[in-house]
C-alpha cells in the first residue's frame, strides 16, 4: 500500500488517483494514508488544482439531477452520488453513532446490506423492482466515523431478471460484497 516512503511526484500521482476513485476522502484521511502532514496534503492538492472536500461535494451534488424510478423519498439507504439507470450507481453512507453497536462502535451489518440492496434496486430501469436472492459477504468491520462508498453494477440482464454486483469500500478497502438477483415487476401486476 502507501506505507513506504515515496517521492513527491509519486505521492501526488497516487493522491490524484485516490481522489478520483473516492472524492469523499478528507485531507486527514489522505495524510494518514500517506503518512505525511495534513499541510503536505493541502499543498499537494493545491499544486494539482484539486479542490478541498467541501467543493468536491458541491460539484458531486450539482451532478445529482437523477432520481431512481424504483425508489422514492428516504427508501434509498445512503446518499446517491451517481446513477446511470440500467447500468450502475454509487452511494455513500457516513457511519453515525446511532448505526453502531454501543459496546464496540462497529456498524451493524444490516446498514451495509440495506445500502447495497437499495442501490441494487435503484439501478434497475423499471417502476417496481424487488430483491429475489442476495448473496453477501462481509469483509471487515466498519467503525463509527468511516464513510462507506458502495458501487452497484448490472452484470447480467435476462428478461425481467437483473444480476447486480455491489462492492462497498472504505478508503479503497473492500468491506462488503454482494450479488443481488433483482426482479423487475410489470406495472399491471402491482396492486393499486
Amino acid at each position: 500500500m502507501v506505507g513506504e516512503i515515496i517521492n513527491k511526484v509519486e505521492r501526488q500521482r497516487r493522491l490524484a488517483r485516490y481522489l478520483n476513485s473516492d472524492p469523499f476522502l478528507t485531507d486527514e484521511d489522505l495524510a494518514q494514508l500517506f503518512k505525511v502532514s495534513i499541510q503536505t496534503i493541502r499543498l499537494d492538492r493545491l499544486e494539482l488544482r484539486i479542490p478541498e472536500l467541501k467543493e468536491r461535494l458541491i460539484s458531486v451534488a450539482k451532478g445529482m439531477g437523477f432520481q431512481p424510478r424504483t425508489l422514492s423519498g428516504k427508501e434509498l439507504v445512503g446518499e446517491l452520488v451517481d446513477l446511470d439507470v440500467g447500468n450502475s450507481g454509487i452511494s455513500i453512507l457516513p457511519v453515525t453513532p446511532e448505526m453502531t453497536l454501543k459496546r464496540t462502535r462497529y456498524l451493524r451489518g444490516h446498514h451495509l446490506f440495506a445500502q447495497a440492496n437499495s442501490l441494487a434496486v435503484a439501478v434497475v430501469d423499471t417502476e417496481v423492482a424487488l430483491t429475489g436472492i442476495a448473496r453477501v459477504s462481509y469483509k471487515r468491520p466498519v467503525v463509527c466515523g468511516e464513510k462507506v462508498l458502495a458501487k452497484a453494477v448490472i452484470k447480467v440482464k435476462k428478461g425481467n431478471k437483473y444480476m447486480i454486483k455491489v462492492t462497498s469500500k472504505v478508503r479503497n478497502e473492500v468491506v462488503f460484497q454482494g450479488r443481488f438477483l433483482i426482479f423487475a415487476i410489470p406495472e399491471e401486476v402491482v396492486p393499486q
